[in-house]
This record gives structure tokens, sequence and C-alpha cells, in this order.
């Protein structure tokens, strides 16, 4: 039972990644010599591997697959999604290693694209003031590089919790050193790095931040939010930076769409203000709005959402903990 509870309440860093940096460098090669029809035969026994070893991935894309489809049953067709729907969500993982890869080393054209509101994203890129963007895990955010080399001004800073994606980027970093993306990875943000972060927004420059996963401080620094029906637990570092740099903040989302990238800009707020009197109403209120957004990203296309761990399962232990708290304040009254 306990080992049961450890694996349903880890945290999403402490999973391991699969496979290595050099051996994603090699699938690129291989990418690069044989074509990319060589590639997606090779993958399959890849992801098959993956597939049958990670039992915890297994059944958090059940879990997520599922809880998606009782939300979306058209999108099924009618159909509970099972085993087979799991390998295809992680075969499409595994295209988007591919395609994050090539976002890193290939010139990326206008025609890669398929832009939702094109006149809203060119008046988005006009701007020279900084922009704090949230982004997420379903696709591939990478490809705002493609935005980047159109609009050489413009330099991105990344804040990422995990040294997973800081040592991913590094290496891509050494493929494209020209690269106008700069990372930090953070456990916390304390003043001088948020002072730091000003600077460049107070200098033209992009910030993004995923708003989808909890942070690395636990469930102390989250808020409740209804995804997909159910209680799940977001981030709230994205707004209270947000307030601090009083810029304008950005919803980004990127992912495969047949042979298409998807891309939408979704505006979030001219500046996110937080009074301090409103029992966090209004921080739970901007959370609940980037859930939407997000949810409504996630119902076209669920084989792009890559959170492979028990996505609700911190909701449920936080529910569990206050619970308790509240039984107990009972009993001592």
């Amino acid at each position: 039972m306990t080992e049961m509870r450890t694996e349903k309440h880890a945290h999403w860093s402490t999973l391991q990644e699969s496979g290595t940096i050099r051996g994603i460098l090699f699938l690129l090669w291989l990418q690069r010599l044989f074509g990319r029809g060589f590639f997606n035969i090779l993958l399959y026994p890849i992801m098959a591997y993956f597939f049958l070893l990670n039992r915890r991935a297994r059944k958090a894309s059940l879990e997520f697959l599922q809880t998606h489809a009782r939300q979306y049953p058209n999108y099924w067709q009618g159909k509970t999604p099972n085993y087979s729907d799991v390998f295809r969500h992680m075969y499409s993982f595994g295209q988007c290693i591919l395609d994050k890869l090539l976002a890193w080393s290939i010139p990326i054209h206008e025609q890669d694209f398929e832009i939702a509101n094109e006149p809203l994203l060119a008046d988005f890129m006009a701007k020279t003031q900084g922009q704090l963007i949230i982004g997420s895990h379903l696709g591939n955010l990478e490809y705002c590089r493609g935005f980047v080399q159109r609009y050489k001004a413009k330099t991105i800073n990344a804040l990422v919790y995990d040294q997973h994606s800081a040592n991913f980027v590094a290496a891509m970093q050494k493929i494209n050193p020209a690269s106008r993306i700069h990372i930090y990875q953070v456990n916390e943000l304390d003043i001088p790095l948020i002072l730091q972060l000003k600077a460049k927004i107070d200098n033209g420059e992009w910030l993004f931040i995923a708003g989808d996963r909890i942070p690395l401080s636990g469930e102390a620094r989250t808020v409740t939010v209804d995804f997909l029906g159910r209680p799940a637990q977001l981030p709230i570092g994205p707004y209270m930076l947000a307030k601090v740099l009083q810029c304008e903040v950005q919803l980004m989302f990127s992912y495969r769409n047949a042979k298409k990238i998807y891309f939408e800009l979704v505006p979030f707020s001219p500046q996110v203000k937080l009074p301090r009197n409103d029992g966090g109403v209004q921080l739970h209120a901007y959370a609940q709005q980037y859930a939407q957004a997000l949810e409504q990203q996630a119902a076209r296309a669920p084989l792009q959402w890559f959170n492979f761990y028990p996505y609700w399962a911190s909701s449920q232990s936080a529910a569990e903990s206050r619970a308790t708290e509240k039984s107990g304040a009972t009993a001592n009254d």
C-alpha cells in the first residue's frame, strides 16, 4: 500500500527521463541521414520499449485519455480509450521529441505553420514591450523559434524547474549556438532573479514559463482549478511573477497537426493585478482562465498532451490534506 501511494503521489520532477541526450541526438542523426519516414518506422520499437517498461506513464496516459473521453466523447466517437490509444499517445511523444530537435537545428518557415488568427499574431510580433508568455506541456512550444528566426530582434528567456529540461536545452544549444534563447533553471523565484527578469522585460525581451505543473516547492504554491471536469492543482508562480514584472501576459500553444504545426497566441491580461484583501479570488480566477484555455487546446489534440505522470493525484492528495486539517481544527474546537 505504501508503495502504491508513493507512486501515486510522486512529484513529476522525481520521475527519471527515458533515454539519454546522446541517444536522442543519435535519432536526429538518423533522421538527417535517412529521412523522416525511416525515423517514423524506427520509432515504433523505441516507443514500444518505453510503453512496456514505464508502467507509471502507461497508467497516467490511460487516466488522462479516459478523462478526456468523458468530457469530449465526440472526439473518440463514443469509444473508451484503451492501451492501443496509450501507445499512440506515446508515439506522438516520440514524434514531438524529434520536432523539438528539428526546431533547434533547422530553419523553420512560415509555410510550416497553421496559424490561428494571423492578424492578432502579427500585432503581437510588432510590439516592442517585453512580454510574459505562459506555455504548457501540451505540444511543442520550441517551435516559437520559427518566429524568432523571422524577427531577429526577439530574445527569449525560458524558466525551467527540472534538470531534465535544462540538460535537454543545453544539448540543443550546442546544435545551434546562435540561438537567441536563454534558459534559467530555478527552484524558486528569489529577489535577485526577479530583478534580473524585470530588467529583461524592460529591455523588450520575452519570458516563457509553463503553467501546468506543480512547482518543486510543492502544493503550497498551487491553487485548485477545474480541468477536464476534475479538480487539478496549478501553480500560482506565473501570476505572482506577472504581478511583479508589470507587463502584458500572453498564452502560447503549438503542436503538430498532421504535416503542419498549429500555432495559437491567446491574449491573457494587459497586466496581472492581485488585490491583497480578496482572499485569493483573483489569483484563482487567473489560474482558472489559464486552465480553460489549456483545456480548449487539449480538447482538440489530446494525443499532444505530454504529462506522463498521475496528473490529478496531487489534487486528491491536497484535498485529503485539507480535509484532515479541517477535521483536526474541528476536533480542537
